[in-house]
C-alpha cells in the first residue's frame, strides 16, 4: 500500500514529468484516518489558545471540532471516486463543513 509502489513517475529530459499507475493499490484511506484525527484537534487548539471564556472555548471546540470531522469523511468518498460528476458531489458537500469552519474562524479571530 506504499505511494512509491502505486505510482511510476518518469522524468523526461529532465524537465516534464509523467505520472502513471503501476497497478499496485495505493490506499487513501489512511491519509483521511489522520485527517480525521488531527484536524479537529489542530483547531481545538487553535481554539484554546484564543483565550475565550471556558464556555464559549467549549462551545466552539465541539462545533469546529465535529465540523472539521464532517468536512474530512465527506471528503473521502469524492477521492475513491473514478466519475468526476460523482468527485464533485462529494467536493460540494464537503465545502459546507469547510465553509462553516473558515467563517467560524474568521469571526472568532476578528474577536479575539
Amino acid at each position: 500500500n506504499s505511494w512509491v509502489e502505486a505510482f511510476k513517475v518518469v522524468s523526461t529530459d529532465g524537465g516534464d514529468y509523467t505520472v502513471t499507475l503501476t497497478g499496485t493499490p495505493f490506499n487513501d484511506a489512511y491519509r483521511y484516518v489522520d485527517w480525521l484525527l488531527t484536524v479537529p484537534l489542530l483547531l481545538i487548539e487553535l481554539i484554546l489558545v484564543m483565550k475565550l471564556p471556558q464556555e464559549e472555548t467549549v462551545s466552539l471546540g465541539w462545533k469546529l471540532g465535529v465540523a472539521s470531522a464532517l468536512m474530512v469523511a465527506l471528503g473521502y468518498p469524492g477521492e475513491i471516486q473514478d466519475d468526476l460528476t460523482v468527485r464533485w458531489f462529494w467536493w460540494f458537500l464537503a465545502m459546507i463543513p469547510f465553509c462553516y469552519v473558515v467563517q467560524t474562524l474568521v469571526v472568532g479571530l476578528n474577536e479575539a
